[in-house]
């Protein structure tokens, strides 16, 4: 199978693992020749944190999730490194559930690839807290390359 579009997802806590991230979506991305789409999924309350810690008035133009998305620092850091690395990408953003988001922004730029962090869990954490990218690998519509933080 080859792979032509590869999702980096990322939230507000993917902030120190974008160099991470960064290579496994490049890895993955730059022999198929594959666009990057760059997704940052944001809670509803993470998004009216950063739309205001942006400036950004609600009934702006720039006030979109795309618009949000691709003023904040991770996404921004991550965008420069594919940049560099000659990895064509966009940029998306998104509003609700972080795992419900991610897999259904796979479905829709009909990605072949999901490129997701996440840190080790105890089961115990897993079962009482839940976890993003556990979700993620099991309702994915494609397969999805998980990237553990190095702490």
């Amino acid at each position: 199978m080859s792979i032509e579009t590869v999702m980096l997802a990322v939230g507000t806590e993917d902030e120190k693992r974008t160099e991470q991230l960064a290579k496994e979506a490049i890895a993955v991305a730059e022999p198929a020749g594959a666009e990057v789409v760059l997704t940052h999924v944001f809670t509803d309350e993470e998004f009216d944190a950063v739309r205001s810690r942006l400036g950004v008035d609600e009934t702006s133009e720039g006030s979109t999730p795309d618009a949000v998305a691709e003023r904040h620092t991770t996404t921004r850091a991550l965008s420069e490194t594919l940049t560099e690395a000659g990895v064509s990408h966009s940029v998306r953003g998104a509003v609700g559930d972080h795992a419900d988001e991610v897999v259904e922004a796979a479905s829709a730029v009909g990605a072949d690839r999901v490129v997701v962090g996440g840190r080790r869990r105890s089961p115990t954490g897993k079962a009482v807290f839940g976890s993003v990218a556990q979700e993620v690998i099991l309702s994915s519509p494609c397969p999805v390359t998980f990237v553990r933080s190095a702490s």
